[in-house]
């Protein structure tokens, strides 16, 4: 190593008291209360009078229900917007909002169908003057349903995921614990060491699955825990160093350089270290070459003052249309291996901090990863 300190009946009608004649509506880009104009909403905007005439219709409906808001505007509700359950029921029809219960204040949200088939989220409010009045404006939001689509996804991946993940270690586990319980005696006590040492490699892999499920779990709901002391991140370099040699890498793979004048860091020593075995290790496993840790304050160019660590290695690099994908879940790389979780739990420890960590291309043509760390304060202050 070396080291320079330098988230009824189909077809009838869902306003029976709509007049067939013509309805004057509002401008199509009329301001909402407030002057807030319906188009530059995010979701879906329809609103329909008490006489169940659409006289609002954005330009998120617009795009979301393919049909234009001049065209939607002045038409029945049941009309402009034909929606049905996934049983096939007309859904206007079915909740009748203009006849229905009195009390009833709207429909939560749900997955409704356009016409083809494609799935919408939907959910309606009822208007009234009085709490029992009769309707006097029937306000539909509407959502695409591909954000929760990949939500799914995401949940069914990391599901199969894990699963692979644990079949093959608790398999050995249990094979060679079976083993052992059913021909004790047949076995050398060389041969009993080598399938417990078996054993404790795979139950270990299991429970850093876990841990990395459980963190993963605290980094989406928001509460990672980042419990502040001193942490001398030079020392903390060192230390994963040092495992790195015991383990068989030749220290001459490793170029330290500290440069002077770091600023006191606050930060969760065992979340630091986790970063810093996670890019050691990707470093090491897929990068080739000479791996450099760069430790130095926080540079002007940086916009902030903290500690800069980057770790950069001398291999083929991550190609440049793979960078926006580096921190996502699953992202291997080109080399299969591991769950692909590791580096958005890092993404996530370090933001914690309230740090930021990009990835790029060394100097040597690697890949280069630059994290900050910014100043903080301990624990009990923060």
């Amino acid at each position: 190593m070396t080291v320079d300190t330098d988230e009824p009946a189909r077809g009838q009608s869902a306003s029976p008291h709509a007049p067939e004649q013509s309805h004057a509506t509002e401008e199509p880009h009329a301001p909402l209360d407030g002057g807030i104009d319906p188009d530059e909403l995010p979701d879906g905007l329809v609103v329909a009078d008490a006489t169940g005439r659409v006289v609002r219709f954005n330009a998120a409906a617009g795009r979301i229900t393919s049909v234009a808001p001049a065209e939607a505007l002045g038409r029945p509700l049941e009309q402009a917007l034909p929606l049905e359950d996934l049983k096939g029921r007309r859904w206007w029809a079915l909740t009748d909002p203009y006849g229905g219960l009195a009390t009833r204040t709207g429909q939560p949200e749900r997955n409704l169908l356009l016409p083809g088939g494609r799935e919408v989220l939907v959910s309606a409010r009822y208007i009234r003057d009085t709490p029992t009045g009769p309707v006097r404006r029937v306000v539909v939001s509407l959502r695409g349903t591909e954000a929760r689509r990949r939500t799914e996804r995401s949940h069914a991946e990391l599901i199969a995921t894990v699963a692979h993940e644990l079949r093959s270690p608790l398999t050995s586990v249990k094979g060679f614990t079976a083993t052992l319980l059913a021909k004790w005696e047949r076995f050398t006590d060389d041969q009993k060491r080598l399938m417990l040492e078996t054993v404790d490699a795979d139950a270990n892999r299991v429970t850093r699955l876990i841990a990395e499920l459980l963190d993963i779990s605290r980094i989406d709901s928001g509460r990672l825990e980042v419990r502040r002391q001193p942490v001398d991140i030079a020392a903390a370099v060192g230390r994963h160093i040092q495992a790195h040699t015991t383990g068989g890498q030749s220290p001459d793979r490793f170029f330290v350089r500290v440069r002077p004048g770091l600023p006191d860091l606050w930060a969760d020593p065992d979340k630091i270290d986790q970063v810093l075995g996670n890019l050691l290790e990707n470093a090491v496993r897929h990068g080739e070459g000479t791996v450099t840790i760069d430790v130095a304050p926080a540079t002007a160019q940086d916009d902030e003052k903290g500690t800069a660590v980057t770790v950069s290695d001398e291999g083929p690099g991550i190609p440049e249309e793979s960078m926006g994908r580096v921190f996502t879940r699953f992202w291997r790389g080109s080399k299969r291996g591991g769950t692909g979780l590791g580096l958005y739990i890092v993404k996530g420890i370090v933001e914690a901090h309230g740090g930021t960590i990009t990835v790029g291309r060394g100097p040597r043509g690697g890949a280069e990863f630059r994290f900050i760390l910014p100043v903080g304060a301990p624990a009990y202050l923060a």
